[in-house]
């Protein structure tokens, strides 16, 4: 399952990315106490008696496959020596050394080695292949060009989530090749992404994608590291679980500033490029500080879940989200106390879009298969208003899961369903 996918504008990503360093003694301890951590907390007396059980079969099928090896070795010792004089004899019958000094002739018995015997250097040897041949075939094949298309898709697949950074190039004829460059773990189902290129690790720019899933926390990795296991950065998240003695509840304890559920939607400014926007099953909506790595602006002016948030292109400022309570939001978000601007709609909000050409329009897509568009310039502050929206497209039998402007042709707009998209 593919939960949410990003572009990576062309050109940004390095063309070389980097391996990353194993993980320190000390990362490795943290990593082992945190899972021990979540593994008693998530535990109870009924599942440690089904594990007691489960190790008990375990140790039973262990003893029986030991045993079974054991047979096979002693049954194998035993053939092994019943066939040990018929390999000799089939060992000198292919030797023929009946016929040993029966030499042909023409053959030198000591000739100057450049046959098969041996060569002067690795580099004249033909059955060689230079190590720095294979160097380079790998270099290339992870090289990243700056015409090549980078996808990266939140995926799982058996209870294991991961990013999959895709590459799309075009070869010399014309075809298009796309394929798998790397992949990044992660700890949690992903319910959506956000690209960034704010330098959290000093330059002038970064290569940063900011992962939403099921739990409170938001992961942001770097894309210029491979087999990277650990976050550049996690906003929020659990501090520490403390399971009560009495009772199967758990004392859950956050972190400043952080969501208590799941994060439902993410938003980059492109202009405040050090600011993310986050919607949440919390009911808030957060914006984050990502280089000082903390929330600076907690918002609840919804009484559901947030689905979508969104920063207008042309006023950075201008934020909207979009709600499982049939509204749509708009604040300044630099006054976060003020009641803003809103939009109610017939159905769930799913997905939020700016219009990139036309700073007052946007759309909204719902859970009832419609895509309503609005104009800000009609709204009422402060209470809900009740202006028709600007037009709506019964665009899907099914909830519209997302929506995206072209960014290059006007009043060009694809939606996506359950089964099919609409252009």
């Amino acid at each position: 399952m593919i939960a949410a996918v990003s572009w990576v504008p062309k050109g940004v990503a390095k063309s070389l990315p980097s391996v990353a360093d194993p993980p320190s003694k000390e990362e490795i301890e943290e990593l082992i106490k945190a899972s021990e951590r979540s593994g008693e907390d998530s535990g109870s007396e009924e599942d440690d008696q089904e594990m007691d059980v489960d190790a008990a079969k375990q140790t039973g099928e262990v003893s029986q496959a030991l045993a079974v090896a054991n047979a096979l070795g002693r049954s194998s010792k035993v053939n092994k020596s019943e066939t040990k004089f018929d390999d000799i004899a089939d060992g000198l019958q292919e030797l023929d050394m009946d016929n040993y000094d029966d030499e042909e002739d023409g053959i030198e018995l000591f000739s100057t080695g450049l046959g098969d015997l041996y060569y002067p250097s690795n580099s004249m040897d033909p059955y060689i292949k230079d190590e720095d041949d294979d160097d380079s075939e790998d270099l290339e094949d992870m090289a990243i060009k700056p015409k090549d298309a980078v996808i990266v898709c939140a995926c799982n697949k058996d209870e294991f989530s991961n990013l999959e950074v895709w590459i799309l190039d075009e070869t010399s004829d014309g075809d298009s090749n796309i394929y798998v460059h790397h992949e990044v773990p992660l700890s949690a189902f992903p319910l959506c992404t956000a690209w960034l290129d704010c330098p959290l690790k000093g330059g002038e720019k970064g290569n940063f994608i900011a992962v939403g899933s099921m739990e409170p926390a938001i992961e942001i990795w770097d894309l210029d590291i491979i087999d990277e296991v650990q976050p550049a950065v996690v906003l929020g998240g659990i501090e520490e679980k403390k399971k009560k003695k009495k009772g199967k509840k758990v004392s859950i304890k956050y972190k400043e500033g952080s969501h208590t559920d799941s994060v439902l939607g993410l938003a980059w400014n492109k202009h405040f490029r050090n600011i993310l926007a986050s919607a949440s099953a919390d009911k808030q909506v957060k914006i984050w500080d990502v280089v000082a790595g903390k929330c600076d602006i907690t918002m609840e002016h919804h009484t559901d879940k947030v689905q979508a948030v969104a920063w207008n292109h042309h006023e950075p400022q201008v934020l909207l989200s979009g709600s499982f309570d049939r509204s749509v939001v708009m604040k300044d978000g630099r006054l976060p106390s003020d009641p803003g601007f809103k939009w109610s709609v017939t159905a769930d909000v799913e997905s939020l879009a700016w219009d990139p050409h036309d700073k007052h329009l946007f759309v909204v897509s719902l859970e009832d298969g419609t895509v309503q568009g609005f104009d800000i310039r009609a709204a009422k502050s402060g209470s809900a208003s009740d202006l028709k929206p600007s037009f709506t497209l019964h665009a899907h039998d099914k909830a519209v899961c997302t929506i995206s402007y072209n960014p290059l042709a006007p009043n060009v707009l694809s939606s996506f369903s359950y089964f099919n998209p609409q252009f």
